[in-house]
């Protein structure tokens, strides 16, 4: 800078303008048109999704529930109910099988159904492809259930026939067969007598679930099917109407097993100095010698006759391979030799001769205290006569016979 000029003033940081009133006013104006415009597009878009909503759920109900089958179904499937199965467990059979489309559906339409809630363990005839409403009315209908199976104390494997009024009992066999007959798409299909008996003279002891207190008794008597006498217990059971014939009577025997071993069967066996098998042949034949009251003498009266080496000299197993049932035999029957015959032989039968129930096989387990040797059944009303003595035995014979019980003596 020259020192002849003047030094100007300069200006440090910005500039400030004061706005006017008139654009303070314009400002407001803009803010709540602004305001308008965005509370209108808001109540646009509330429209729309309303609107799109309505239509949504017009179409869902024109072209059905996603969730849902509709119609009567494709095809018969038999599905199985596991014990302590959920009402969702049991949605996730369905699903699984092809009955119902959704797990949700069927929850929902069982909901409050107390028969759903309550049921039983089993196998069922449904269809595939219902709607889940269709599916729990077939649930909860007793006659959609199949494969139940009971099998009656005292039953053995073959049909039996009472000499007297000539009515067949249906065998295990039977009782078998027909809880597994099953009709799909209107085709029946059962499993037949023949393959199961076929199946238990057959199959290998270890296929057919055999226990190990059995495996030599049930191999001595080679293909005969009654082998497996006695070893499928009484009771009641879900049997699979899919499965072989071996797979049945395998399940049947295990399930067996496990009430024998609960029983106390080999435990005891122990104590008397016997074999677990043993102990089950004695339980059939008290179940088929006498009334439940008399189970304990009875088996006492075994246990005593085998300790003193005498033969047991029992009708029911001289009737048992001739699969019939009679209070007296003849003596051309008793003459027969056959491996169950204890007219002939000493000891107890080849095989238990039906399956006894518990109290039975409790009484051969606990036999009451006594030295008798003989006993027979006097009147209708079913009394028994205990005695170590037989002369007197004979008169209790004689008694039975003027009361109209025996035909002739034992």
């Amino acid at each position: 800078m020259s020192s002849g000029e003047k030094a100007q003033p300069v200006a440090v940081g910005p500039s400030r303008h004061r706005k006017s009133r008139a654009d303070r006013k314009k400002a407001q104006r803009t803010r709540r048109r602004r305001r308008v415009a965005g509370s209108f597009a808001v109540g646009l878009l509330v429209v729309i999704v309303v609107a799109a909503v309505l239509v949504g759920s017009k179409l869902w109900h024109m072209m059905g529930n996603q969730d849902d089958y509709t119609g009567d179904g494709k095809h018969d499937v038999v599905i199985q109910i596991q014990a302590g199965d959920s009402t969702t467990a049991v949605g996730e059979t369905l699903l699984k099988r092809g009955v119902v489309r959704t797990i949700r559906a069927f929850v929902d339409a069982a909901h409050g159904n107390a028969a759903i809630s309550a049921i039983q363990p089993g196998f069922y005839r449904m269809r595939t492809e219902i709607p889940a409403a269709n599916a729990v009315s077939r649930l909860a209908d007793p006659n959609s259930r199949v494969g139940r199976l009971v099998i009656p104390e005292g039953r053995q494997l073959d049909d039996t026939t009472d000499m007297k009024t000539n009515k067949t009992t249906p065998g295990i066999l039977t009782l078998i067969s027909r809880a597994s007959c099953v009709d799909l798409d209107g085709n029946k299909r059962c499993v037949s007598v023949a393959d199961l008996r076929s199946s238990a003279g057959k199959s290998k002891p270890a296929a057919l679930q055999v226990p190990d207190w059995a495996l030599e008794p049930v191999k001595e008597l080679g293909d005969d099917h009654r082998r497996l006498e006695g070893l499928i217990a009484p009771g009641t059971f879900n049997i699979d109407p899919a499965a072989s014939a071996e797979t049945i009577l395998a399940n049947l025997i295990s399930a067996g097993a496990v009430e024998y071993l609960t029983s106390g069967l080999v435990d005891t066996a122990r104590s008397l100095s016997l074999s677990p098998y043993d102990i089950l042949v004695v339980a059939s034949l008290v179940q088929q010698e006498a009334n439940s009251s008399d189970f304990t003498k009875v088996a006492q009266v075994i246990y005593n006759r085998l300790h003193e080496h005498r033969k047991l000299e029992f009708d029911s197993t001289v009737n048992y391979p001739l699969d019939r049932r009679e209070v007296a035999t003849s003596d051309a029957d008793r003459g027969q030799r056959t491996a169950w015959n204890t007219y002939m032989a000493e000891g107890l039968p080849a095989t238990a001769i039906c399956s006894p129930g518990v109290d039975a096989l409790r009484a051969a387990e606990h036999p009451a205290a006594g030295d008798w040797l003989y006993f027979v059944t006097i009147d209708a009303q079913g009394t028994t006569l205990f005695t170590r003595d037989y002369q007197q035995h004979l008169a209790n014979i004689e008694l039975a016979k003027r009361n109209g019980v025996l035909d002739s003596a034992r």
